[in-house]
């Protein structure tokens, strides 16, 4: 184990910057494209929905293929650099299509418009898809394992920021008070706001981070520590990794697609459960998800500096206990009132706290069970997980919901996070942790 590990808070958060851009890009996507794909081009729910799930399913082709390929190449601005440039600027190019396909549409309706739009949509998912894995595995790229779980910490904030500062402008932009009785809206310069998002958070992140200068002090600083990594060179330059490690990362990966099993159901039904079951509107179940969220954001950094102190593992169990118990006593109150109330919004809170001990230290756990030259490989396995557990948990709970009752939502959130507890007692590797939050010099005094 190590002493005097400090991190470098001023370099993670500019590598974050690409997880803002991305998140914001997300935010507005899942906000918007239904609504021209619903009001504009009048497709059903279920059409809607297939298209709406297109970007999981391309996911699951795109991060690991695109995080295994940045491990691969070198450039002189880096493995990870090319992608998230050239990504972001067809990304920025595309998408700035699709509002003038909805405003053309809008005027003089044509299938042939549908179809352009829905291929410039397709090309746009594969544009942000090519450089997700690649942006997310900067950070262990240049952060020493120990402390990559404070990294992802600041790298979900900043993720998180990109979120908030879309959801702000779109506020500003388009209030109730010049949206409301519309026949069609005009979403052009939401998507230039979030397009300049992007461009200025790549900008300056391709602009500070010297990516092979910073991965080659990594590199080095990990040579000095051989305990650091559980892969093993195979002798022909590919690493191999012990049965041992290979088991935890197979009950790791199982752990983190039931947990998003659960937790992904009750983010995509909530809105309508509390419709359904409590009578409630809009307001109130966005305002618990809105809680839910501002939770986590508040308790990613100090999550990240728990586990560096009592180890990742511990953590996310911790983490996973809470959220299984939260989504319980979410099933007995909205079986108990019938107004959403104070209690379900500290409930929500905790719900949060929660996630964040989970999604904080789950990525860190995977990336450690490889060495450097395969960590876009690696985070493109957690992703593989995470969206295909996003792909089945909406269909597959909404199925149990029609067929049984909607009140099960919650009861089958809380298995599936609960099953993930057992799961996780079977990881063990991958979890680091730092004795000490003072001083290592060598990375203090690394140029930012």
């Amino acid at each position: 184990m190590v002493n005097n590990m400090k991190l470098n808070y001023k370099r993670t958060f500019i590598v974050g910057l690409a997880f803002l851009s991305i998140c914001a890009f997300w935010q507005m996507y899942d906000n918007v494209i239904p609504l021209i794909l619903t009001n504009t081009f009048h497709l059903n729910e279920t059409y809607t929905g297939a298209i709406m799930a297109a970007d999981n399913v391309l996911a699951l082709i795109l991060l690991p293929l695109f995080g295994s390929l940045s491990d691969k190449i070198d450039t002189r601005i880096g493995k990870r650099m090319p992608f998230i440039l050239f990504g972001t600027g067809f990304a920025i190019v595309l998408m700035n299509i699709l509002p003038i396909l909805d405003n053309s549409y809008y005027t003089a309706g044509s299938i042939t418009k549908i179809v352009f739009f829905v291929i410039i949509l397709g090309l746009l998912l594969i544009s942000m898809g090519t450089y997700r894995s690649p942006a997310v595995a900067l950070m262990p790229d240049v952060t020493p394992k120990p402390l990559r779980s404070k990294a992802n910490a600041i790298i979900n904030l900043m993720g998180a920021v990109g979120g908030i500062i879309y959801l702000a402008i779109a506020a500003v932009l388009y209030p109730n008070s010049k949206t409301q009785g519309l026949a069609h809206i005009n979403y052009q310069i939401l998507f230039v706001a979030v397009s300049a998002i992007m461009l200025v958070s790549v900008g300056l992140l391709y602009l500070i981070i010297k990516e092979p200068k910073l991965v080659e002090e990594n590199k080095e600083l990990e040579q000095q520590h051989p305990e650091w990594n559980l892969a093993e060179d195979d002798g022909s330059g590919h690493e191999k990794l012990p049965k041992e490690v290979k088991r935890s990362l197979g009950f790791l990966l199982a752990s983190i697609a039931l947990w998003f099993i659960g937790y992904n159901a009750v983010t995509t039904w909530f809105t309508t459960y509390v419709s359904v079951v409590m009578g409630q509107g809009l307001g109130g179940a966005s305002t618990c998800l809105l809680i839910a969220t501002a939770g986590a954001i508040i308790s990613y950094i100090p999550i990240g500096n728990l586990a560096s102190k009592i180890g990742r593992k511990k953590t996310i169990m911790m983490g996973i206990i809470l959220l299984a118990t939260m989504f319980f006593a979410g099933f007995v109150l909205t079986s108990i009132f019938k107004e959403i109330n104070v209690i379900m919004f500290i409930s929500f809170a905790l719900v949060g706290l929660a996630w964040a001990a989970i999604n904080v230290n789950s990525l860190p756990m995977v990336v450690e069970m490889c060495k450097g030259s395969d960590i876009g490989k690696f985070t493109g396995y957690y992703y593989t997980a995470s969206m295909a557990a996003q792909i089945v948990t909406p269909m597959f709970a909404g199925t149990l919901m029609r067929l049984i009752s909607y009140k099960i939502l919650f009861i089958y959130a809380a298995f599936f996070v609960l099953f993930s507890f057992v799961t996780m007692t079977q990881v063990k590797h991958g979890d680091q942790k730092a004795e000490s939050k003072k001083g290592l010099e060598a990375f203090e005094d690394m140029p930012d």
